[in-house]
């Protein structure tokens, strides 16, 4: 066997060497400028990092001088005439007028209600929407609008730009957003951040089975029901956000920074 090494074809490609088989046709250059070649490369992995960040830069450049807002969820499917609309409606105006912003998913039922409560008030109603196999446009009343091809990437400025949720009655969207809150204060993720679930005929029936079941089970900490506010009355609903609220800001000054002992972050750390 000979040890003399052969010489093989090389290309630089950046910070990459290729040498024999792993060679390349042509340069990165002409791989962007030829508009002949294969476009399948668009869907691959590489490319959407790009897309998932620029999902990011997008959220966060477009919701990071918001202010203080709530995120409201609950089913698109609601009608216009149903009493859980108007009570969407009506809390979203109360927060408005009392200066806080309102995100939702930007849809119908719910979502609209609450965005329209917002719109009605001083307060921006902001839209947060999602790419869905069936039409879903944003309703007439968001304010500030972004669209996202990736939930995670939604959920993600659903909780850093919300200091808490109201959650009314809802699907699978709904769950995942409920259940998502409640694993990041589960974790301590967030802080100060109220859970309120809106209708009580309609989501007893979960408590009673997180109780009954998770709990008997030891899934979880009975500390960790205290999460949940379940209730019926709008005013209820804007004190317990007000009240955390208030509280979230005396853990921390106007830079920030902790104070008074605390250890725990303030309620927006994602």
């Amino acid at each position: 066997m000979s040890d003399e090494i052969p010489e093989l074809p090389s290309q630089r490609q950046g910070p990459v060497l290729r040498r024999g088989h792993a060679v390349s046709r042509g340069t990165t250059d002409q791989r962007l400028l030829d508009s002949h070649g294969d476009s399948a490369w668009v869907h691959e992995d590489p490319w959407r990092v790009m897309r998932i960040q620029s999902e990011f830069v997008n959220g966060f450049g477009a919701l990071a001088d918001l202010g203080p807002a709530f995120s409201i969820f609950g089913s698109a499917r609601t009608p216009r005439d149903h009493a859980e609309y108007h009570k969407a409606h009506d809390l979203a105006k109360k927060l408005s007028d009392l200066g806080y912003n309102v995100i939702t998913g930007g849809g119908p039922g719910i979502m609209e209600a609450a965005n329209k409560g917002a719109f009605d008030g001083p307060g921006i109603s902001v839209g947060l929407g999602i790419e869905l196999p069936f039409e879903q446009a944003m309703n007439d009343y968001v304010e500030l609008g972004v669209d996202f091809r990736y939930f995670f990437a939604r959920k993600t400025m659903f909780i850093k730009y919300a200091q808490g949720f109201i959650v009314f009655p809802g699907g699978f969207g709904t769950f995942d957003e409920l259940f998502e809150a409640l694993t990041l204060v589960q974790t301590h993720k967030v802080t100060s951040f109220p859970v309120v679930l809106m209708g009580t005929t309609y989501w007893a029936p979960l408590v009673e089975w997180l109780r009954n079941s998770v709990l008997a089970e030891g899934k979880i900490a009975a500390t960790d029901l205290d999460y949940i506010h379940v209730t019926d009355d709008v005013d209820e609903v804007v004190g317990i956000l007000v009240e955390a609220e208030a509280r979230r800001r005396h853990l921390v000054d106007k830079s920030g920074k902790l104070v008074n002992g605390h250890t725990s972050p303030p309620a927006t750390t994602v």
